[in-house]
């Protein structure tokens, strides 16, 4: 009778898990579209996908070494910061969309860029990082499978933006910046 409810905990911590997982990794997956419509290079995607997934990990750790107190009043400012970046970013996509502008704001390509774009989307890794030392689990299969699923969603979306920024055209980048400036004003409200 036990084993039977130890492997159903089991399964339901995994559940619990995943679900966690692909929730974390749907902002690598949405901003990623965003910057794939504005062209990008499959070993950029790479790189990117890397560093995000990396920071899928050590976002949720620590968050944990962190503390509650210190968590609430870094995690807003935290999120202020990514959606405020995220803003900067779309804002500049769009207007170097509609001209000659050769104003380089932040170069996803450089490695300030794939940093500050990785930051922006783990940034709720790290309050989910507090509350995963408040249940029993196996936090490094937990941190494993965020970083998995932060690098293989991010491959998609950006993969996804960069087939689908072939046939937009010079409208991509534009479009791109609009996502990238709606998810900004959704971490900042």
């Amino acid at each position: 009778m036990q084993a039977v409810s130890a492997s159903a905990s089991a399964a339901g911590q995994l559940i619990t898990i995943l679900m966690m997982a692909v929730a974390l990794g749907m902002d690598a997956f949405s901003l990623g579209i965003g910057i794939g419509l504005k062209g990008i290079r499959f070993l950029h995607i790479l790189r990117i996908s890397f560093v995000i997934a990396l920071f899928h990990v050590i976002m949720p750790l620590t968050g944990m070494f962190m503390g509650q107190y210190v968590s609430s009043i870094l995690g807003d400012v935290a999120k202020l910061a990514g959606g405020g970046l995220l803003l900067v970013l779309g804002v500049h996509m769009v207007y170097s969309s509609f001209g000659n502008h050769n104003i380089n704001v932040i170069n996803y390509r450089s490695t300030w860029g794939v940093l500050l774009f990785s930051l922006s989307v783990s940034i709720d890794s790290l309050s989910v990082g507090v509350s995963l030392g408040l249940f029993a689990t196996d936090i490094i299969l937990t941190v494993l499978m965020f970083g998995l699923f932060g690098g293989v969603m991010s491959i998609l979306g950006l993969w996804i933006g960069r087939n689908a920024g072939k046939w937009a055209g010079q409208y991509g980048e534009a479009l791109g910046g609009v996502i990238l400036i709606a998810f900004g004003i959704r971490f900042l409200i």
